[in-house]
């Protein structure tokens, strides 16, 4: 008795499965061939990030933990001449955040420095380089002006 009423409810589960949406159905059921949501619809486009205009400086992403700006600027100088080279470090560990910028004397060597270490490693991570986006300009969170006394937290 009990295993027929096992069987009904696999049954009942598998009728309720079969009506679900195929949606549903394909992202519970393991036999599923087309795996839509891990592969991009070619019919459905993102958005392209907007790309920064040319300059000097370069914003630099992927870098290792152990990078220190001595190492991120000997891997750009062999383009052309670097002006500054900067990894954005973590206050409390001192370690890189993962990026940092580099800024080169002329925009002829900046375009040599994204063409040859956009996508090659430095200290074992794949890198990426581009040309840094200008900050925004900053705006309160809660809609209140400024303090004329500085920021106190």
């Amino acid at each position: 008795m009990a295993m027929a009423m096992r069987l009904s409810a696999i049954a009942r589960a598998a009728t309720e499965m079969a009506a679900a949406p195929v949606g549903l159905r394909r992202l519970f059921c393991s036999n599923a061939t087309n795996f839509s949501f891990l592969s991009p619809q070619a019919n459905s486009e993102t958005p392209a990030r907007p790309q920064a205009d040319p300059s000097t400086n370069l914003f630099v992403s992927g870098l290792s933990k152990r990078t220190t700006s001595e190492g991120l600027r000997t891997a750009f100088a062999q383009f052309g001449e670097v002006a500054d080279a900067k990894v954005v470090t973590d206050r409390v560990s001192g370690y890189s955040k993962g990026f940092g910028f580099v800024r080169y004397a002329t925009l002829e060597d900046s375009a040599k420095g994204i063409a040859g270490m956009d996508g090659k490693f430095l200290d074992g991570w794949v890198i990426f380089a581009e040309y840094a986006r200008p900050r925004e300009p900053y705006r309160p969170q809660n809609n209140m002006p400024p303090s004329p006394y500085g920021n106190r937290y």
